[in-house]
């Protein structure tokens, strides 16, 4: 987790390249009780040295990992897309419709990485017979290494806001500079978390999906203007 949280903060940074942030203002309103406050937040949690309000673009896109394919067609299940994700040349990606980074200098605050990364409108679908699985919406949280999303089976909802994916940063290559004011990061771990095993494991009526089971390695590009 904590290492997911690192590979976030290289993403904050190249997008404050291009777009520098001002600090909060550090001024205090009339009043005694609110300055005391002020100076109490100060001290608890100082003002984040950069922030990034609102993620624009482009995606997270999946290179989905061999055994994680092969796992789908041993179950007799076959993977597709729900809404604008894409899947092609064995990669699915999911574009990225929102979101925010605030970064803290590390140690200051812990986490020191926070926000979201919006994928709503698109997801991966997993089909066997007349049964089909949804997840969708996917939120990364960078201060948890978690990805959320919603569950529909049959197009009916199953579950909102579940923990679908574990992240893992620990293989995560070097920051690349991408075209058009784009930064990129790939190597992050995608593994299938316990909720997402258990669900799948009764809607399909098996107990071959198994917690940690990788998905692929992760390539997230964030446009920075």
């Amino acid at each position: 987790m904590i290492n997911y949280r690192k590979s976030l903060v290289a993403v904050a940074a190249a997008a404050l390249v291009l777009t520098p942030l001002a600090a909060c203002s550090s001024n205090d309103d009339s009043g005694t009780s609110t300055s005391s406050s002020s100076s109490a937040a100060t001290t608890t949690q100082p003002a984040p040295a950069a922030e990034v309000d609102n993620l624009t673009g482009v995606s997270t896109a999946v290179k989905l990992d061999a055994g994680f394919t092969g796992a789908l067609t041993t179950l007799g299940l076959t993977p597709g897309v729900v809404g604008s994700a894409t899947l092609a040349d064995g990669s699915i990606s999911f574009p990225i419709t929102g979101g925010n980074v605030k970064y803290w200098t590390p140690g200051t605050v812990d986490p020191y990485v926070q926000g979201k990364i919006l994928h709503d409108g698109s997801g991966l679908s997993l089909t066997a017979g007349a049964t089909t699985v949804e997840l969708t919406n996917f939120d990364i949280d960078p201060g948890t290494s978690i990805l959320k999303g919603d569950v529909l089976v049959n197009g009916a909802p199953a579950a909102s806001g579940a923990v679908l994916f574990d992240l893992n940063g620990r293989t995560l290559k070097p920051l690349q500079t991408g075209p058009n004011d784009t930064a990129i990061l790939q190597g992050t771990e995608v593994k299938i978390s316990s909720d997402a095993a258990a669900l799948l494991n009764k809607t399909f009526n098996t107990d071959a999906v198994t917690p940690g089971l990788l998905v692929g390695i992760a390539t997230i590009t964030i446009a920075t203007k």
